[in-house]
């Protein structure tokens, strides 16, 4: 596929790696050359040097020819500018960043639809969405809907008093027909196992279950932890995110914001009525302590700094806090982040990969999510017919050893996929998907 990614900073840098990864032919376009050499340097990608938000630019970055345009600039306006105008030079399709809600909104999709941008994405959205529906999910690290809320994936860490801890999938499932939900991956360490009958869950794995979405209080009874609910919670970090979180909950949640820039503080102030705004230094202990963060149910670092986010976040588990969330920025800190207890990990980039990806595959791909913890992915394809999946039962399809099919929603039934299962037209099949079989899963089901 010839994708063109404008914006060289990190998102884009980010989308580079990854895409090229795959085979892509990837060219990036941003006016700052610095930026480009660093991109150069990471991934096999060519580079244009000029404003993307001119026909001139996009001409010699080929926009006419691309299957595929993603606008990722630090700037907004570049972002809706590139994409309308690629389109009108030819690009199949175009997608763009934006940091503004209100464009997200439905009264407003047919509009930019109509200016030629196929799909709008705002990564400090999602990330704060992400974090408000873990606040209804308090006893596990991830949650994700698939199927319209029919069907769900649920991730936690097994405490010791788990049912679950020590025992293989064949202690845990005698007759995987008989259960309702189903582990479809183990992340240990820096390794992710897709299990089998004798693969046994320890204390500290990182377990990936697909349950429908009704029973999900089951499964989070099964990591061995009580669910609560949030009360109080303080939110360091006056970001995007932040302000998002603080807004949708402050009607049901005393909220404490502390902002360390004074300015920033004062017109959060005036936002948001109903949380309590504090100016301090999140890195500074006393000042934390003053304001009662060992009294919180709940503590979600979203500061510019990764390692200020992970600081806080260790500081608030370390006294007592029960549900800790921390935005990482920096890929290289994830797994140092979860080694030391941080419930939850967002990441902007990880968000974003997971919006675009989907567009680059041949299969009819609803949605994907890439997950913290692991390098794998949860993708829900739409059987079509004739495929190879509708042919023979999943034990005989010869599929990929490094994926593993979790579940089914046909029409409004919810199925666990085993051995016998036999896949028909129009189903939607979710699947978990190490990074060495990305690329084939979904001829399965085209």
């Amino acid at each position: 596929m010839k994708i063109v990614i404008v914006g060289a900073g990190e998102v884009g840098s980010h989308l580079a790696r990854m895409l090229s990864g795959s085979g892509h032919d990837i060219t990036v376009a941003d006016s700052d050359a610095k930026q480009l050499e660093a991109v150069a340097g990471v991934a096999d990608v060519v580079t244009i040097e000029g404003d993307p938000a001119t026909f001139a630019t996009l001409k010699r970055a080929s926009a006419r020819r691309a299957d595929l345009v993603i606008s990722v600039h630090q700037e907004e306006n570049i972002n809706i500018l590139s994409a309308m105008l690629a389109k009108q030079l030819g690009a199949k399709k175009a997608i763009a960043r934006i940091d503004n809600n209100e464009w997200l909104e439905p009264d407003y999709k047919e509009v930019f639809v109509g200016m030629g941008i196929d799909y709008l994405f705002h990564p400090e959205h999602t990330a704060a969405e992400e974090v408000i529906n873990l606040m209804g999910h308090t006893a596990i690290t991830d949650y994700v809907d698939f199927s319209g809320g029919r069907m769900s994936l649920m991730v936690f860490r097994p405490t010791p008093s788990s049912p679950l801890a020590g025992k293989t999938m064949l202690e845990i499932a005698p007759d995987p027909g008989a259960i309702h939900w189903r582990i479809v991956a183990i992340a240990r360490g820096e390794e992710t196992i897709i299990p089998h009958g004798d693969d046994r869950v320890l204390v500290g794995d990182t377990l990936y279950v697909i349950i429908p979405h009704e029973l999900s209080r089951d499964v989070q009874e099964l990591s061995g932890q009580a669910a609560f609910d949030v009360k109080n919670m303080m939110i360091l970090g006056g970001s995007r995110i932040g302000v998002q979180i603080a807004k949708a909950l402050q009607e049901h949640v005393d909220i404490k914001l502390v902002e360390y820039n004074p300015d920033e503080a004062y017109r959060l102030a005036e936002l948001l009525d109903k949380t309590l705004i504090i100016n301090a230094d999140g890195r500074n202990i006393d000042a934390m302590m003053e304001e009662g963060i060992n009294r919180m149910d709940a503590f979600v670092a979203v500061t510019s700094r990764s390692e200020t986010n992970i600081l806080t976040a260790m500081l608030a588990k370390k006294l007592g806090v029960k549900k800790v969330i921390a935005e990482v920025e920096n890929l290289n800190y994830i797994a140092l982040a979860e080694s030391i207890g941080i419930d939850t990990v967002i990441n902007k980039k990880l968000l974003t990969a997971s919006n675009i990806y989907r567009f680059t595959m041949n299969t009819d791909v609803q949605a994907v999510k890439y997950l913290t913890g692991t390098s794998a992915e949860v993708l829900e394809f739409i059987v079509k017919p004739g495929s190879p999946s509708t042919r023979v039962p999943i034990r005989e399809l010869g599929f990929p050893s490094a994926a593993t099919i979790g579940g089914i929603v046909r029409g409004e039934q919810v199925l666990m996929a085993v051995g016998e299962t036999q896949i028909v037209a129009y189903d939607r099949v979710i699947v978990f998907a190490k990074p060495e079989a990305e690329g084939f899963v979904g001829k399965f089901f085209n």
